[in-house]
């Protein structure tokens, strides 16, 4: 067996059944090694579609998300992703070709150091510098991944390594599994009592224990402590309008629980006026990094630090079982995060939250749901609007464009789901020619472009700062039809310019039998800001 035979297999005893990549010379040999251990490649347009779809499988599913990645350029195009995806907290193994070992320092094609580059991206990134090493480093790469806060790991593959014997033994399936990190006994007990004490609590998640990610375990979480559960997961934090008038209750909370969520800007750094001066803050992380930085931001309000797997500390707390007295707290918080603004009605052109209210509706009666929001402003409109069960969002650090990626992996993940994508025309151009992946791949989903012919979000910042005269670099051709482009790649389109025509439009889009665009032209409106009595 051949260094690439040995990877393959590898990754199939990992449970590896899917990788996302886009064809190059250096990594030929894993392609050719898929075939025997029927291992399915979705062939992408571009190399950061194929990192954005690992994230999405990632999330979607639980399991380690594959992209592969030929070296240089190809290695260099899915960057952004990768960065997007530790953000997002999703467990994605990242494989790039690279140049051969024996040709280090010589100036052979494409030689980078790859690891250097994506080392403040990642977890970890490794480049094996032996064949026997393969293997080790791959299963050390996925096994970081999905221990404590998941993220991303890189793993750089010498094209030279790949084609050499590979005499080693392959890693057992234990070597891919989380390394536990579990939270003393006594420490579960004193926050557990900490709770029950406080009149106001909440407990905070991260991106990994979304509603979407940790359905079961945050209900039984709420069903043990009676307490409010809130995950954050937004570029615009507090503001994020899927949480409604959340960021009212948090400034009313005399104590935070922080299971695996940071402290950073997304909490208003758990300062004044984000959270009351004095709240008591418990912080359980498994990364030291933040706790430590949780200690320099909250000073002397943090009551309890201790570093374990945020996973395991929720399932510790519904063992203790220690219910907090407070239910009327519990609807508060809820009725807050369901706060939403009325929708003006008097508009020329469909309104961006009357669209996603629209998709809201179908999700609502469709088996097995999935909503992706891109960003932007109607990325906005469609988190504050729309929802479903599984949700997948473009992250922490706003990212913009991967929308038909995560739809195209949601799809794969789980073929009987209704997969509905919502992003705006700016958002649309980034990656629209996976709509021809899609068609290869039967993976049918709608997506619904929310066109206002700009780039809202940089256009309503312009006009808040600088003036209507001084717009400037956001205007969209009219005259794009998305629809009609999406058609050339075998897909069904449709034009929506009347908001009359808009719910049967939608409804034909998702009853047709391929992927859908719906291209609907619509008010261009700044996102809700959400806020009670304003």
């Amino acid at each position: 067996m051949n260094g690439a035979g040995a990877i393959v297999s590898a990754l199939k005893s990992a449970g590896v059944t899917r990788i996302f990549s886009l064809s190059g010379n250096q990594i030929m040999p894993i392609f050719n090694a898929c075939l025997d251990a029927d291992i399915h490649i979705v062939h992408v347009r571009h190399e950061a579609a194929a990192v954005y779809m690992a994230d999405a499988h990632a999330q979607i599913t639980g399991e380690i998300g594959v992209a592969l990645l030929t070296a240089g350029p190809g290695f260099a195009n899915g960057l952004s992703p990768l960065y997007s995806a530790r953000a997002a907290e999703s467990p994605v193994l990242l494989i790039s070709g690279d140049a051969p070992v024996s040709g280090d320092g010589s100036g052979v094609f494409q030689e980078m150091d790859q690891t250097a580059v994506t080392r403040p991206m990642v977890k970890l990134a490794l480049r094996p510098m032996t064949s026997d090493a393969l293997t080790p480093d791959l299963a050390r790469c996925i096994r970081t991944a999905l221990s404590g806060r998941r993220g991303p790991a890189h793993l750089a593959l010498p094209f030279d390594l790949l084609n050499a014997p590979h005499t080693a033994s392959l890693p057992s399936q234990q070597a891919f599994a989380p390394i536990p990190n579990p939270i003393p006994e006594d420490v579960a007990g004193d926050i557990a009592a900490r709770i029950v004490s406080a009149e106001r609590p909440l407990v905070l998640l991260g991106p990994q224990h979304t509603r979407s990610r940790s359905a079961e375990r945050i209900a039984a979480l709420e069903a043990a402590c009676n307490v409010p559960i809130i995950a954050l997961e937004s570029p615009r934090g507090l503001r994020d309008p899927a949480l409604g008038a959340f960021a009212e209750v948090l400034a009313r909370a005399d104590l935070l629980v922080c299971l695996g969520k940071a402290i950073d800007f997304t909490l208003g750094f758990a300062r004044a006026p984000a959270a009351a001066k004095t709240a008591d803050i418990i912080v359980v992380d498994p990364d030291s990094d933040l706790i430590e930085r949780a200690g320099r931001l909250a000073g002397d309000r943090l009551a309890v630090a201790t570093q374990a797997d945020a996973s395991e500390a929720m399932d510790a707390l519904i063992s203790v079982g220690s219910r907090h007295a407070d239910s009327e707290w519990r609807s508060e918080v809820a009725d807050a995060v369901e706060y939403r603004l009325p929708i003006a009605t008097d508009c020329a052109r469909a309104h961006p939250g009357h669209v996603c209210q629209t998709v809201d509706r179908i999700l609502a009666n469709s088996s097995d749901p999935i909503l992706i929001c891109d960003g932007g402003e109607f990325g906005q409109w469609a988190q504050a609007c729309a929802t479903a069960p599984t949700r997948v969002i473009n992250g922490v650090l706003g990212a913009i464009g991967g929308g038909i990626c995560y739809a195209l992996a949601a799809k794969l993940a789980r073929p009987d789901a209704t997969v509905a994508v919502l992003m705006g025309d700016g958002t649309a151009g980034f990656h629209f020619t996976e709509f021809d992946t899609a068609v290869r791949e039967g993976a049918d989903f709608v997506a619904v472009i929310g066109n206002d012919f700009r780039w809202n979000a940089e256009h309503q910042i312009q006009l808040r700062d600088y003036g209507q005269e001084r717009l400037i670099g956001c205007q969209l051709s009219s005259e794009a039809r998305y629809d009609k482009a999406a058609e050339a790649f075998g897909c069904h389109g449709a034009h929506v310019t009347d908001p009359v025509t808009l719910d049967a439009a939608l409804a034909h889009a998702f009853a047709v039998d391929k992927p859908a665009c719906v291209n609907v032209e619509i008010e261009s409106v700044a996102a809700p800001t959400i806020a009670r009595g304003k």
